[in-house]
This record gives structure tokens, sequence and C-alpha cells, in this order.
């Protein structure tokens, strides 16, 4: 393709990408509210477990409203994600040779599965785990009450969800990155000790500003990056 062609296919790839998110987005509405009752179940398990109250505040007036679209978009980023992917690598794919697009088709279902896998990791492993931390950390002060607001509660448990979801994709990337000749397995085994420090960059740069989440981030993200380079490592690239 000339340069205008590709402009043409990723212009074409984004509007059928951006439809699919939003008819996903509008037949998410409808269940929403009991989606927006699993996203906080993490919170509800760990008041349990700690014995405490369970409650929430809403702060704002619309507070409640803004939480049932965010789920809904949410919601709607991982029923359409196969579809998302799809064209991501369909216009991807338009630049490879023929025996390079192999590739692609074994790429789009393992990035909509690395993708779901790593919303619900945090979602049902990770989150349960950190609020608990979080709820039992002693400040020293008797007079403290946990009681947070249902706005923030969710925006924590979603921006950690999607950046997980997203950090899954690592051995994707490192694979692709292998078949396609751009780094050799050798290569990513000398910079190992770079990747590790990588991680905990974009664990502190993608989490809020706390260090459990950063570590939480942070060590999956190179555990992926091994992933991606034991795969390599199996799956042998054909040379010819």
């Amino acid at each position: 393709m000339s340069l205008g062609g590709h402009l043409d296919e990723l212009r074409t790839r984004l509007g059928l990408a951006l439809g699919g998110f939003a008819v996903a987005f509008f037949a998410a509405l409808a269940v929403a509210k009991g989606f927006a009752g699993l996203i906080l179940s993490p919170y509800r398990a760990a008041m349990e477990a700690a014995g405490l109250e369970l409650k929430l505040q809403a702060v704002q007036p619309a507070e409640p409203f803004l939480v049932y679209v965010k789920a809904s978009l949410v919601l709607a980023a991982l029923a359409s994600s196969p579809w998302i992917f799809y064209q991501f690598w369909a216009f991807v794919a338009a630049g490879l040779h023929r025996h390079e697009q192999r590739f692609v088709r074994a790429a789009v279902p393992a990035c909509a599965a690395l993708f779901a896998g790593g919303a619900l990791f945090f979602l049902l492993g990770l989150a349960p785990w950190l609020f608990r931390f979080f709820m039992r950390f002693d400040l020293g002060i008797d007079y403290l009450t946990y009681q947070p607001a249902v706005g923030p509660t969710v925006d924590f448990i979603l921006t950690l969800a999607l950046v997980f979801g997203v950090a899954f994709q690592t051995p994707v990337a490192i694979v692709f990155a292998e078949r396609m000749g751009l780094v050799s397995q050798a290569a990513l085994r000398r910079a190992r000790k770079y990747v590790l420090l990588g991680a905990f960059v974009v664990g502190a740069v993608c989490t809020p500003p706390d260090v459990v989440s950063q570590v939480a981030l942070a060590l999956p993200l190179y555990a992926l990056f091994e992933g991606g380079l034991l795969v390599c490592r199996v799956w042998p690239r054909r040379r010819d």
C-alpha cells in the first residue's frame, strides 16, 4: 500500500473498532448495575472479612450515575475487546508478508484473552488483597473511620483493572517483535535488568501513588515478560 492507502485503512479500522465498542456500550447499559456490583465485590469481601460496617458514601449528586456509566464503559471494553483487537491486528497485517500474517490469526484471540484475564486477575485476585491491606493499616489514630466514597473506590478498581488488562499484552508484543525479526532472544535475555526496572517505572506511573499497587503491577508485568521470552524459546522462529 501507499502511505495514503495505509491512512485510509487506519481510518476504516478505527471506525469499525469504535462502532463495535458503541454497540457493546449500549448493550452493556442493560446489565451495568450488576457489573458495578461485581466491580465492588473486592471491597465488599474485604469489609466483611475485616468485620467493618459495609457502607459507601455518595458525596456528589451525580456520583451513582457516573459509576453506572463507567461500569458500562469498562464492560463494553471487555465485551468488544476481541473485535477491537481484530481491527488493530488487521491494520498491522496490511503491512506484513503473507507468511507473516499467520501470526495475526493467533494474536487476536490471545490479545482478547489476555486483556480479559488481566482485568479479572486484578478484580478477583489482587483487589481483595489490596483492600484488606489498606483497611487493616494502622495509622495510629483511634478515631479514624474507614468509609470511602463510591466514586473514588470504583475509579481505583477500574483504573487498575484496565491497566492490568493492557499490561497483560506484554507476551504478545514480545513474541510479535521476535517473530518479525525486530529483536533477538539473546537481546531480550540481556535486557532483563532493564525490563525489571522498566516494570517498576510503569507500575509507578500507571497506578495510584502507593507502593503496594505499584509492586502489585510491576511483578506480574515482569513475569509476563519472562512468559513471552519462554514462548519465543519453545516456539522457534522459522529463519527462512
